[in-house]
């Protein structure tokens, strides 16, 4: 399938954070490992990230149960720091994040090309429910 042929999605969320923590809580793995996941039942075990662009980066996603997991991975095609990632895909599909300052808030965008798996609404639920847990993340890590 060629990628103008991709059905894009967007998701979005307001965190009450500063850029600059709300870059780092998403970039760094040891923060990646405690906001990642779509529901309580799934967890991040591991994460690495070679943070720079055309470095690769991994989530390990599984069940707590230990009844299925994943590798979520890709590279990092571009990085302007606080503003903007876009990378690859292992499946070659592309996402866009922007992270946009307003003053002590921060809004992320984040745009995904769609996999053929799971329909368009569930991809959407999913990945905007990992967003709103980040979003709980980074707020309760930044009032600490």
């Amino acid at each position: 399938m060629s990628a103008q042929n991709k059905n894009a999605i967007t998701i979005k969320t307001e965190i009450d954070a500063p850029v600059e923590k709300v870059w780092e809580y998403w970039t760094r793995p040891e923060h990646i490992i405690k906001w990642n996941n779509a529901s309580d039942d799934w967890h991040t075990p591991k994460a690495e990230n070679d943070f720079r662009e055309g470095g690769r980066f991994t989530s390990r996603m599984e069940a707590r149960d230990g009844s299925v997991g994943f590798d979520f991975g890709g590279t990092n095609n571009v990085i302007k720091q606080h503003e903007y990632i876009e990378y690859t895909l292992d499946d070659d599909r592309k996402v866009k994040i922007t992270f946009n300052a307003h003053g002590n808030t921060t809004h992320v965008t984040e745009i995904f090309e769609a996999e053929e798996t799971n329909s368009l609404e569930l991809q959407e639920k999913g990945w905007q429910s990992i967003l709103d847990n980040f979003k709980k993340y980074a707020e309760e890590k930044s009032s600490a």
